[in-house]
């Protein structure tokens, strides 16, 4: 076997993303007794990969580059762990995708729900008027509407808020399931080219 000073995927004109690990499997969640190109990242190392990457220009690619406590490793060791560390992230973008559906079900319900809800209290508070004294007519009148109002609170957060960072979170997964990755090895001088 020959011994080579890098492995894996040109990183030349991309936005690097550099760790340095001692060995390969602290990529890689120990717990997860999955074969190596389907086993997810270790929870850390993929955080770290995913908010590195929110921070790079969005129109340049991005790479990985391990630094790799070995004097030399297999030509192909890179683009097995090349395709591992994509396989993961393209999983958690059908998994982000997956969640924010969910969510968007969630929300047409919830905005159901809310709807009638209003509605019965709308129709509560002009009716009030017919049963309740004077005096607590208003109260009453207002207390309706504004229990109407709030009970449409939760689908308009949804919708007007919880979805986005869903798809920005997708976004980056999806990018990072195209990634460049290379592994370079103690000693080796730079990992372009």
């Amino acid at each position: 076997m020959t011994e080579h000073a890098y492995s894996g995927d040109d990183v030349a004109h991309c936005s690097v993303i550099e760790v340095h690990i001692d060995e390969l499997s602290q990529l890689f969640d120990s717990l997860d007794p999955s074969p190596f190109h389907k086993r997810d990242l270790d929870p850390k190392a993929a955080e770290y990969i995913a908010s590195s990457a929110q921070d790079l220009p969005r129109r340049k690619r991005i790479a990985l580059v391990l630094y790799l406590d070995k004097k030399g490793g297999d030509h192909d060791e890179g683009r097995l762990v090349g395709e591992a560390v994509r396989e993961h992230f393209a999983r958690e973008s059908e998994y982000t995708r997956r969640r924010l559906r969910r969510l968007l079900s969630r929300g047409w319900i919830s905005l159901a729900i809310g709807v009638t809800f209003l509605i019965v209290a709308f129709i509560a508070s002009t009716s009030v008027g017919r049963f309740a004294s004077e005096p607590f007519a208003p109260i009453l009148r207002e207390s309706f509407l504004i229990g109407g109002w709030v009970a449409m609170w939760r689908p308009l957060e949804l919708f007007l808020y919880d979805w986005w960072p869903i798809v920005g979170e997708r976004r980056v997964y999806g990018r990072l399931s195209r990634m460049a990755v290379r592994i370079v090895y103690a000693g080796a001088q730079t990992p372009d080219g």
